[in-house]
């Protein structure tokens, strides 16, 4: 069975960032599946995660899958930095720190002037994309009924941004490092370390108590699921690219801006959304704990986590059929 999709560039201009900096020809590149209907309201933003680009998350639409195309539009922005929309990689003097709020700020515009639709039914997102979807609710109660916060926060934790800071020196202590997350080569020593560091949190220390890794990712030995599963994925992309998104990720924090002025209380509280909040029992990025503190300041809101030993993978269940029918399951109900 098959639906209607369409792919396109979208054209920013020169786009001020929040942090004062400029994204010089700014653009976005997107992927729809499924038909707008006459009201706009049947519309699914489902933006993209760290380092994927939209045909990494498009595994789970279909009309049996997780997002429905033969009922919801889903519109899938490529995030700043991925690669496809503005990057370091394509983009001259790219901006230090291109934020959450920058993100879905031009995604806004995006919606309304490529297709005009200016209210969301829901944002669905898994690691940085659930970071994005709670910036949509937050900067933007009016334009979104629901957001589902799939393995993801409102506030990058310190402990996940230690993680960050561990990948972002070993990109620094590159050779080919020439300073601000720009090189002169690929960097293929150091994207090994980064690949090998990856797989230590993306995944639980029970996920590998019960040797996951060999059966079900067919990994013969260790050194073969480094290279596979790890450094052949981060060498696909751009050092600078990686470098920018993990910048991007440390700085998530719905209340770092004007309207909140860094009050997370104030910001959660704005939210009208009905927000599904979908953690990994044993993520160790984002941690059902952070979830569970977000709760109470939120107006409608459930705290679901997904039984799993995937750790941080469990919300992107590509090879994990019980997984990906617990996600199915939840979403389906959320979005009604």
């Amino acid at each position: 069975m098959t639906w209607p999709q369409q792919s396109g560039r979208f054209e920013l201009g020169d786009l001020t960032t929040q942090s004062g900096e400029t994204i010089k020809g700014a653009f976005i590149s997107w992927k729809t599946h499924g038909r707008l209907n006459a009201a706009r309201d049947n519309v699914v933003l489902y933006p993209t995660s760290y380092s994927a680009q939209h045909p990494d998350l498009e595994w789970l639409i279909g009309p049996d899958g997780v997002l429905d195309p033969t009922r919801w539009f889903i519109v899938i922005p490529d995030m700043f930095g991925n690669g496809l929309s503005s990057s370091p990689s394509n983009t001259p003097d790219y901006p230090k720190l291109v934020r959450a709020t920058d993100n879905v700020q031009a995604q806004r515009r995006f919606l309304h002037e490529q297709f005009g639709i200016d209210r969301l039914h829901a944002v669905y997102g898994w690691s940085m994309g659930a970071q994005q979807a709670y910036h949509w609710a937050a900067l933007f109660p009016e334009a979104v009924s629901r957001i589902i916060v799939n393995c993801g926060s409102a506030r990058t934790a310190v402990h996940n941004k230690i993680f960050l800071a561990s990948l972002m020196a070993v990109l620094e202590a590159a050779p080919e490092h020439i300073g601000d997350g720009r090189f002169n080569a690929p960097p293929k020593a150091a994207i090994r370390a980064f690949g090998r560091i990856y797989a230590s949190w993306a995944l639980s220390q029970d996920f590998y108590r019960a040797n996951l890794h060999r059966t079900a990712l067919k990994a013969p030995d260790l050194e073969t699921y480094y290279r596979t599963d790890w450094e052949e994925r981060y060498a696909r992309r751009h050092a600078a690219d990686l470098y920018a998104q993990l910048r991007t990720w440390d700085a998530g924090d719905i209340s770092d801006n004007a309207l909140y002025n860094g009050d997370l209380t104030k910001a959660l509280n704005a939210i009208k959304a009905r927000v599904l909040l979908m953690p990994g029992a044993t993520d160790l990025y984002f941690r059902v704990a952070d979830n569970e503190a977000e709760l109470p300041h939120l107006r409608s809101a459930e705290l679901l986590p997904i039984p799993s030993i995937w750790g941080h993978r469990a919300g992107n269940p590509v090879l994990n059929p019980e997984d990906a029918a617990f996600i199915r399951q939840a979403v389906r109900r959320c979005l009604g």
